[in-house]
């Protein structure tokens, strides 16, 4: 769930920096002693996740455009939780929150001298962004079967382990490839890939990857992989022909109203990143999730083929977690409700049955994968989750 490694930052002039707005002053207020987001200080966290596509010496982008009309979000009585939000929001240090239920917004916070101006990073909640472009993909034709090999998409994939992995696979996390995800061991491959030295006229990626060895059969484990996520954005990108940002635009961004532009942070051989490093405002976000809500459709029609969303947000494989899974880039739980989650407490959590939307975005304080910040947040899932249900208890008594 991570951005593995941010290219070097170099020194920027006194003219440079006048020319930077405050957020980016604030980082560079904060400067980074290394390179790696993973082991920033939290202050240094605080000012760079609303800040990282607005600092070109630190990582590139590329914009994701938004449309003319952005889609209203109206607003409906306030929600009465079972839980102290201010001491919740404390707790998980969040920068935005903000609830939909029926499409209209029941709470909207925000912490961290954020606002609904800014853009924060997704780091993982991209990858179920990135997934729903497989579905648009193949709906488009560009995809012709779930089933169908990585390597007939990337051809230097060939010869490969990949060369038994399907793209259904790569989705679910299930390739049998071996890979580490240790966010804490500056030597596991999420920390390593992404100074990978790739060979002359091959993507860093792929170059990194296709010399991983097989560790199970393809389809008997599951493993998360962030390189694999990124793996997939390569496909649709080879797939489509386009990059990703433009066709993320024009599928997603532009057609469900999204209000702001988004950007998405660059490769070193210039690919979106897209396990991870989408920047969005919190209201957008809460819009994808309304948008997969309302079954990914635009005028009456699913982007994604019939069937294909319902296969994407339920259980595909177990996670070693009882009543929870994993489909195609969701995290999913019995109930039928299904999350996009990132690092350091970034989050899309979806309930089809109450028609629920919570989007948060945060800079936990202990770690990338807090777990107890991770519990806490479950935790206020289930009490919105209950106050939506003590609501329509209360309707239908009276």
């Amino acid at each position: 769930m991570a951005l593995a490694a941010l290219i070097a930052i170099a020194a920027t002039g006194t003219a440079g920096w006048f020319s930077l707005d405050k957020e980016t002053r604030g980082f560079l207020a904060h400067f980074p002693t290394d390179r790696d987001v993973l082991f920033w200080k939290q202050s240094q966290r605080d000012a760079a996740f609303r800040a990282l596509d607005r600092l070109p010496f630190l990582a590139r982008h590329r914009v994701i455009p938004a449309g003319d009309t952005p889609s209203v979000l109206p607003p409906g009585a306030p929600l009465t939780l079972p839980v102290d939000v201010d001491a919740y929001m404390q707790g998980q240090r969040s920068a935005g929150l903000l609830i939909l239920h029926d499409g209209q917004v029941r709470l909207e916070r925000y912490g961290l001298d954020f606002d609904a101006d800014g853009r924060w990073t997704s780091f993982s909640v991209a990858k179920s962004i990135t997934s729903t472009l497989v579905g648009a993909a193949v709906r488009d034709g560009h995809i012709r079967s779930m089933d169908d090999k990585v390597s007939d998409y990337i051809a230097e994939m060939k010869g490969s382990a990949y060369d038994d992995v399907s793209i259904r696979q790569l989705l679910t996390m299930t390739s049998g490839i071996e890979w580490n995800e240790d966010y804490g061991d500056p030597n596991s491959d999420v920390a390593r890939f992404n100074n990978h030295q790739p060979e002359p006229g091959v993507d860093a990626l792929v170059s990194y990857l296709r010399k991983l060895p097989r560790a199970a059969p393809a389809g008997t484990r599951w493993l998360y992989s962030t390189g694999e996520t990124n793996l997939v954005g390569v496909l649709v990108m080879r797939a489509t022909g386009k990059p990703l940002s433009d066709y993320l635009s024009e599928k997603i961004w532009v057609p469900a109203g999204m209000e702001q532009q988004a950007t998405w942070i660059l490769s070193k051989t210039g690919q979106e990143i897209s396990g991870c490093c989408i920047q969005a405002a919190t209201r957008d976000y809460a819009r994808f999730g309304q948008f997969i809500l309302d079954g990914a459709r635009v005028g009456g029609q699913s982007i994604v083929p019939e069937g294909w969303l319902q296969e994407a947000t339920s259980t595909r494989t177990g996670i070693g977690r009882p009543g929870r899974g994993y489909g195609y880039q969701w995290w999913t739980y019995d109930d039928g409700s299904f999350s996009a989650r990132g690092i350091f407490g970034q989050g899309i959590f979806i309930d089809p049955a109450r028609r629920l939307v919570i989007a948060s975005n945060a800079n936990w304080a202990a770690s990338a994968s807090d777990p107890e910040a991770s519990e806490a947040r479950e935790a206020f899932y289930r009490a919105v989750q209950q106050a939506v249900d003590q609501e329509a208890a209360a309707r239908a008594g009276n």
